[in-house]
C-alpha cells in the first residue's frame, strides 16, 4: 500500500499495490504492521456497508462525539463516489476546511479519515457500493451532523444532488463547534 499524505495532517489516501496476473488481481487492503508504522488506527471493531442506487445521492455529513469518536477506513467496492472530509478538530489550523476525493472500484482506493473528521459522500455511478471500517461501536447519543451545503464549508459537490435523506437534509448549519 501507498500511504499519501492530504491537506490534512491526520487524514491519508491510501493506494493499493495490486498484484496482477492472467487470473486478475490481488491486493492488501489493511496490514497491522504498516498501519501501526504510518501512526495510523489498527483496531476496527465495525465492519459496514452502503449500496446506493442513484447517481448523484448525497450520504452526509456525518461524525461521532464523545466519547465515541471514530477513525473510518472507507473504500468503494462498486462504482464511484466523491468523497468528502471536513476538519472539525479543535485547535487544527485546518479547521473547517474540507477536501474530497474520487474513491472508485476501479482504482481500488480508500480513505483513512482520523477522529474529529465530519464525511460524506456523493455517488458519481448508480448502484454505488461504499465499505468502511470504523474503529467504535456506533452510539446514536453521539451521532451528529453539519449540512451538505452549509456556507461556512461550500463544499463543490460535483453533481446536482438527486437523492438524500431527510435526516441529513436537517443536520444544523455549522456554528463552529469541535469535535
Amino acid at each position: 500500500m501507498r500511504f499519501l499524505p492530504t491537506r490534512f495532517d491526520a487524514a491519508m489516501l491510501l493506494e493499493l499495490e495490486p498484484f496482477r496476473d492472467a487470473r486478475g488481481m490481488f491486493a492488501r487492503t489493511f496490514c497491522e504492521r504498516e498501519f501501526a508504522a504510518h501512526g495510523l488506527e489498527t483496531r476496527f471493531v465495525q465492519h459496514s456497508l452502503s449500496r446506493t442506487a442513484l447517481k448523484g445521492s448525497v450520504r452526509g455529513m456525518h461524525f461521532q462525539r464523545e466519547p465515541a469518536r471514530e477513525v473510518k477506513l472507507v473504500s468503494c467496492s462498486r462504482g464511484a463516489i466523491f468523497d468528502v472530509i471536513i476538519d472539525l478538530r479543535k485547535g487544527s489550523p485546518t479547521r473547517g476546511q474540507w477536501q474530497g476525493f474520487e474513491l472508485s472500484a476501479q482504482e481500488h482506493n480508500m480513505l483513512y479519515i482520523p477522529k474529529g473528521f465530519a464525511h460524506g459522500f456523493q455517488t458519481l455511478t448508480e448502484d454505488a457500493e461504499v465499505n468502511y471500517l470504523i474503529s467504535e461501536f456506533h452510539a446514536p447519543d453521539a451521532a451528529g451532523g453539519v449540512r451538505f451545503d452549509d456556507q461556512a464549508f461550500a463544499i463543490a459537490w460535483p453533481l446536482p444532488v438527486a437523492e438524500m435523506s431527510e435526516k441529513d437534509r436537517s443536520w444544523p448549519d455549522y456554528d463552529g463547534f469541535t469535535l
